[in-house]
């Protein structure tokens, strides 16, 4: 079945943790008709929530990876992806924004706009995501959306309105004013299923003529007519108003803010028609790929099923069926038996089978149109990759991906599980770019990465469940850097002289420190003592030297290198004779530039109850972090810190002792900076007593 493409939306839902992302994503299932019975996220009945299909997902009541869903509201089709908070699943959030063209950011009316608000709200700009608010959970006690939409401005710089206003709060939440229509809104029956609009309760009219007038003003700075009806105090009518509020949406200049509770299933259908009504199609979001033929220009993609086939896999599933690839197609059409190339690869392939995807379950379809998300199954490729149509060389621009900022040792108990732990992380590894892994050279240890401890321990839980792959983990490792800290020149000689041919090359110059890039080379040689030939070569050698420093074996960030001289042999200069050159010249000069361990900082948000503040206090003192900013917030409060990362290591652990289980902390990645010297020290002793140890 085709489906027009102003018919269609392709939204996700994100939000800080506990916002009720998953929770609302099972009312929209529910109203439009997908499920039949409503399930909770940590559910008594044993079901768990549709969207968190995995069983860890279900224990521990978090979403691990984003799943997508479509279903029907009224006349539009509406493909839903439904995404982690957790900032160590931060990926899962990157890729599903990379390819939507709405979102909703759920907020919670206690706790308002939150430390992964803030990130879920940075990657959204990043994408030029247009978005609507919806303020959850306003039937909790401390409710309050409107400071909530306070924060939305301050905090994140939205321009936010209001477009429905809550009837009563907390226990007394009974129902919305719609600002739009003028009307109040009730949801009755069983599970909120019968919608009543009602005349605005006596109390509430005044506050809903405010809010109204608040609403009519922004809009008319968006459409001429809105404003010269608005000034003549006449009523615009209500096509205008819901059109102008769709046009401010799209182009991301306003925000509008939504009310409700999800749990009481009160606000959601409102919700839906916000939706269909304000955020954009397919059509209405330029998306633009790069053409490879012409030096990566720029091409606006035209929405059109007309078109030659462009589309991008988002997401890999590994099932129990083989390989699952997530592909939104930006233009043409996908269907089956037709051909089309990997532009990365440049193999082409047939399409065999085309699903629609509903959490974990498939319906099989024969072709997709343009602006749709569906899925393809047992098609070898990673995720990121274009596939086009033969006539066309265009590659879509790839997603954002942080480094990882934690490794962990793990290793197999038995061969049986060796063979599966190579399998999982094979797999793992393709689906997820921000798990890496590597077998340690010197000590043979197969390392893992990613972005948290919660992120490596969800992975090794998945080695065991998935896999039945019993592995041992060593202690987790932090990515430290090395870095010089003073100007030092070099002038080495390496000669080298065996049996016909010896190797000969000399390089000379400086290293200084370099604050924007973690490497730089400049070749300042004059009168052509190296020969030209061999330049690259030095660089080669160089970018061989900076993998690891002498300090602690990590990686050297933050060098320049410059060369200004050398000489070179008629016979005995080679390419291998120059590499070898620059790599014993950065040997002999690291020591002389001063060379210090820098080491990952994290910024640390805690949130708990203000009886507690001291002890958070006490705790990030201790685990040598610096103290940004507190607010309190009533019953609340909230401190901002910046901690190094090898002291968060077991920190969840600690925070719940502490806070009677009450407080929650988010941390990410903020910047590299010096090692104190007593910690230096410690580090450089450990080094060397592990190379002794493998020495032997």
């Amino acid at each position: 079945m085709k489906i027009a493409i102003d018919k269609m939306r392709n939204i996700g839902i994100s939000a800080h943790i506990d916002s009720g992302k998953t929770t609302l994503t099972e009312r929209i299932l529910f109203y439009c008709g997908r499920i039949h019975a409503i399930h909770e996220v940590k559910g008594k009945d044993g079901v768990g929530a549709t969207m968190d299909s995995m069983d860890l997902e279900r224990e521990r009541g978090i979403t691990i990876q984003s799943a997508a869903t479509s279903v029907q509201w009224s006349d539009k089709f509406i493909n839903i992806i439904d995404t982690p908070g957790h900032v160590d699943f931060t990926i899962e959030v990157e890729r599903s924004l990379r390819v939507l063209d709405g979102a909703i950011l759920v907020l919670c009316s206690v706790a308002g706009v939150q430390s992964q608000s803030i990130t879920v709200d940075r990657q959204m700009k990043r994408y030029d995501v247009p978005r609507l608010a919806f303020i959850n959970k306003a039937d909790r006690t401390g409710a309050n959306p409107y400071r909530v939409r306070d924060q939305l401005k301050e905090k994140l710089g939205h321009n936010a309105v209001f477009v429905t206003l809550p009837i009563g709060l907390e226990d007394k939440f009974e129902g919305l004013v719609d600002l739009v229509n003028m009307d109040a809104v009730y949801f009755e029956g069983e599970d909120g299923l019968d919608v009543q609009h009602r005349p605005i309760p006596a109390d509430k009219v005044e506050e809903a003529k405010k809010y109204r007038e608040m609403l009519l003003e922004e809009l008319s700075m968006f459409d001429d007519q809105l404003m010269e009806m608005h000034l003549a105090g006449q009523n615009p009518p209500l096509e205008l108003v819901k059109a102008t509020i769709r046009k401010a949406t799209i182009s991301r200049e306003l925000t509008p803010v939504f009310v409700g509770s999800a749990y009481k299933n009160k606000g959601v259908q409102v919700l839906l028609d916000g939706v269909s009504d304000y955020l954009p199609s397919p059509a209405e979001k330029p998306n633009y790929g790069l053409d490879t033929r012409k030096n990566e220009e720029k091409v606006l993609l035209n929405v059109s099923d007309t078109e030659p086939t462009v589309a991008l896999a988002f997401k890999l599933d590994d099932g129990q069926y083989g390989q699952l690839t997530y592909v939104r197609i930006y233009q043409g059409v996908i269907r089956k038996g037709m051909e089309l190339r990997n532009m990365r690869s440049q193999r082409r392939f047939k399409i065999g089978r085309l699903v629609k995807m509903h959490s974990n379950h498939m319906e099989d379809i024969e072709d997709a149109g343009a602006g749709d998300i569906c899925a393809l199954f047992g098609i070898d490729c990673a995720s990121g990759d274009t596939f086009v149509d033969d006539s066309l060389s265009l590659t879509m621009t790839s997603m954002f991906v942080p480094a990882p900022v934690i490794s962990l040792a793990i290793e197999p108990i038995d061969k049986k599980s060796g063979d599966n732990m190579a399998k999982a992380l094979n797999r793992f590894t393709k689906e997820d770019p921000t798990f890496r892994t590597f077998v340690d050279p010197e000590s043979n240890q197969t390392i893992i990465q990613g972005m948290g401890e919660l992120h490596l321990e969800v992975y090794i839980e998945r080695m065991k469940r998935e896999y039945k792959a019993e592995v041992k983990t060593g202690m987790p490792q932090v990515a430290y850097r090395e870095a010089i800290s003073e100007k030092a020149e070099f002038n080495y000689t390496h000669k080298k002289q065996t049996g016909g041919s010896g190797q000969y090359g000399r390089v000379a110059g400086f290293i200084e420190p370099l604050d924007e890039k973690d490497y730089e080379f400049i070749d300042m040689v004059k009168g052509g003592v190296i020969p030209n030939e061999f330049i690259p070569s030095c660089d080669k050698g160089f970018k061989e030297a900076v993998k690891k420093g002498t300090l602690i074996g990590f990686p050297i960030v933050g060098v320049r290198v410059t060369i200004n001289d050398g000489q070179s042999h008629p016979v005995d200069s080679s390419d291998m004779a120059f590499q070898s050159a620059a790599i014993g010249a950065f040997r002999e000069v690291y020591m002389k530039a001063k060379p210090v361990i820098l080491e990952p900082i994290m910024k640390v948000v805690l949130e708990g109850p203000t009886e507690f503040q001291g002890n958070m206090f006490g705790s990030i003192n201790q685990r040598r972090g610096v103290i940004l900013s507190s607010t309190e917030d009533g019953q609340f409060c909230r401190i901002e810190a910046e901690v190094p990362l090898s002291e968060m290591f077991g920190y969840s652990t600690v925070l719940r002792s502490m806070s009677q289980g009450k407080s929650e902390f988010t941390m990410e990645f903020l910047k590299y900076a010096r090692v104190p010297s007593s910690v230096a020290e410690q580090l450089r002793k450990d080094y060397e007593e592990k190379r002794k140890a493998l020495q032997k």
